[in-house]
Order: structure tokens, then C-alpha cells, then sequence
């Protein structure tokens, strides 16, 4: 009878690891600014139940900035960004290897644009010097920007003064308060700010491939999955399966409605003007990549212009192919 219990208690805790075992990968996502609709993809593919579907666990956790993001990965706490695929290279010229896994924006959709009040003194980038200017956090993809607009009109970047004012709402509180000349924006809170002023001048727009050509000379991509290259190393799967959620949300965005993708945003978001907001998911859709992969003419692009400015990367001399991969999105395209 002892043998017999001992047998059950055997069984059952084999039972136990077996579940263990199988037991649902988590992986912790940091996104830099949830509420922008340049991270749409991400929170979609959340709201659909694709990384559910693919069998990972993803907890998303929501910074002010992409740097902010960024740091919680490097510092261990997250194990996926979810922002701009620009800071890949940076990290790598200093000696940090971040790869890019899935990409789901074409396009940064990046907005330098004047405050309300400031219209009729700012009329250049060069007018911003000793200007203070908004982005969504300091060391952000929006500050990086920003840097190299002023480099590109011949302006030092140090000239003009930076705080971050974070996406959305605040930003637009900041600058209709007067608390900054200029802010680097995304939508929809461009949008909402151009439905409210008429005359809101916008001193560079990378919102569709004609006007990030006219910026960058041509394509530059904007949000990605990436992590450090030793946590792709070892959870290639969990890697996958988050591929395969995006590619699905991604082709998914393009057989949907403007309307049919609002209504599965969370409503907090969306905000109280929907038409604002809908009129912006509208002008971004054409920013959502349609695979997921990589464009290595966009990536080769965002190096040259980190090269241009800045001499840390030129130094560097950055291999940017090992900045990303396309394996995994090549992988969830063969699915059928």
C-alpha cells in the first residue's frame, strides 16, 4: 500500500513538471509611449489576442520615451523594446549588440512642429536656435531627430534647449501652454493639433514615403521589436511567436478599416474625439509595414544619417546588418 502511495505521489509530481514544463513563456515588452499610433501594431496585436494565439505571454509595460524603454531592457527589467529601430545603431557604436527582430513601421512618422503661439517667429529649423523644444524624452528617437534636423540646416544641436513633454496629450498641453516653442510630435496628436489650428506649421514631416525620402533620402524605418542579442540567442521561440503575432496583426491592419482598427484600441487611446483620432489612424496606416521585415536600403539609411551626425558612429565604423534580422519574419511570412 506505502509502495502503491509512493507510486501516486511519483506520478503526480511528474504530472507537475510535465506541466511546468509546459508552462506559457513570458516575456515582458517595453514600449515607449503606448498611446502613439507609431506603436499601434504592438498594442493591437495585444488587443487581438495574437500573442495569446502563439502561445506567449506578453506583459506590456508603458514608458514615457523610447529611452526610457530602452533602459529597462539594458537594465534587465523588460526583455523586448518596442521603439524605434534608430537606437540599434547607436547602442552598437557603443559596443552594445541590440537586435531588431520584426519591424512594423515603414516609416518614423516623425512632426517637428511650432507651437501655436510661436507661428509667426519660427519659420526654419534655424529659427529654433536657443528655442526650447519638446520631445517625448530626452535620448529619445524624437530627440535624435530633432538633433539632426539642426545639424541638417546648419544649426549646432546644442543650440537649442530640450525637456521631455512625453506623446500625446501632454505634449499638446505643453504647447498650448507656451511651456515650449516646438515639439517633435507623432500622431494623432499631430493631427488633433492641425484639426484645432489651421495654420499649424509643420517645419519637417516623415508621416509617408514622399516626405521621409525628402528628409532622409529615402526610406528610414521607425518601430521594431528588438532586445539584446544574448536574450535572442537563447528564446529564439518566444522570438517567433511574437513575429508571428505581429505579422498576423500587421496583415490584419491592412484588410480592416480605419473604423474596424479604432474599434479594438482601447478606448483610453482612442480619446473623447474620435474624429481626431480616426482622422490620424487614417493619414498612418500607410506608415504599417505589410511583413515585417526589414528593408536593408531603410537600415542602411539610418546609419548613414547617425555616420552624418554623429562621430561616435562614424568612428564606430557599425556593421548595421547585424542591427536586425530577418529571419524571423521570413519564418512567419512561409506560414502560408
Amino acid at each position: 500500500m506505502r509502495k502503491f502511495g509512493r507510486a501516486i505521489v511519483v506520478c503526480l509530481a511528474a504530472l507537475g513538471l510535465a506541466g511546468s514544463a509546459q508552462a506559457t513563456p513570458k516575456v515582458t515588452l517595453a514600449i515607449g509611449g503606448a498611446g502613439c499610433l507609431c506603436y499601434l501594431p504592438t498594442v493591437l496585436t495585444k488587443q487581438l489576442g495574437f500573442f495569446a494565439k502563439e502561445g506567449v505571454d506578453v506583459n506590456m509595460v508603458n514608458f514615457k520615451g523610447g529611452s526610457q524603454a530602452l533602459t529597462a531592457v539594458i537594465g534587465g527589467s523588460a526583455d523586448v523594446v518596442s521603439g524605434y529601430f534608430d537606437h540599434t545603431v547607436e547602442l552598437a557604436a557603443k559596443g552594445q549588440h541590440m537586435t531588431s527582430f520584426v519591424v512594423y513601421d515603414r516609416f518614423p512618422g516623425l512632426v517637428l512642429v511650432v507651437a501655436p503661439g510661436e507661428t509667426d517667429k519660427i519659420k526654419t529649423v534655424a529659427d529654433l536656435a536657443g528655442k526650447t523644444v519638446g520631445v517625448s524624452a530626452p535620448g529619445s528617437s524624437t530627440d535624435l531627430f530633432l538633433k539632426y534636423l539642426l545639424k541638417k540646416a546648419g544649426v549646432d544641436p546644442k543650440s537649442a534647449s530640450t525637456i521631455g513633454v512625453g506623446l500625446g496629450g501632454t505634449a499638446i498641453a505643453a504647447m498650448e501652454q507656451g511651456r515650449i516653442d516646438a515639439a517633435v510630435m507623432l500622431d494623432p496628436a499631430v493631427t488633433v493639433l492641425q484639426a484645432k489650428y489651421k495654420d499649424l506649421r509643420l517645419l519637417s514631416d516623415t508621416r509617408s514615403q514622399k516626405d521621409t525620402e525628402a528628409v532622409f533620402g529615402g526610406d528610414y524605418p521607425g518601430g521594431a521589436f528588438y532586445t539584446r542579442a544574448s536574450w535572442l540567442s537563447k528564446h529564439p521561440a518566444e522570438a517567433q511567436a511574437m513575429t508571428n503575432a505581429v505579422v498576423d496583426t500587421l496583415r490584419w491592419i491592412h484588410s480592416h478599416s480605419a473604423e474596424e482598427i479604432m474599434a479594438k484600441m482601447p478606448p483610453a487611446m482612442v480619446g473623447k474625439d474620435k474624429a481626431a483620432y480616426l482622422a490620424a489612424l487614417k493619414n498612418t496606416i500607410p506608415m504599417y509595414s505589410t511583413d515585417g521585415k526589414m528593408d536593408p536600403k531603410g537600415a542602411a539609411a539610418v546609419l548613414a544619417v547617425f555616420t552624418q551626425g554623429s562621430k561616435a558612429v562614424a568612428d564606430a565604423h557599425v556593421d548595421v546588418t547585424k542591427t536586425y534580422t530577418n529571419a524571423f519574419a521570413d519564418k512567419a511570412a512561409a506560414r502560408n
